[in-house]
């Protein structure tokens, strides 16, 4: 995945996130949000698909929500 374009999925997921759930109202909750993106990509990395690409695409699913999580919490926090 080209730099570009992985700042443009994180972009469009933040986008996407605060058109379904509110900024993030604390520091607490933003820190509760990202672990929990983070969980969830951490099942991904632990998990051994036998479908390589599917292991791939599953585990950039997740890592672009974290970063996505991530910003928010530098926009809506800091």
């Amino acid at each position: 995945m080209k730099k570009s374009d992985a700042l443009e999925a994180i972009v469009d997921e933040y986008a996407k996130a605060r058109m379904v759930f509110t900024p993030m109202a604390s520091s607490h909750e933003g820190y509760a949000v990202i672990l929990e993106e983070l969980d969830e990509l951490w099942d991904e990395v632990k998990g051994n698909k036998r479908d390589r690409a599917a292991y791939k695409e599953a585990m950039k699913k997740e890592a672009i929500q974290v970063a996505a999580m991530a910003l928010a919490f530098l926009v809506e926090v800091c």
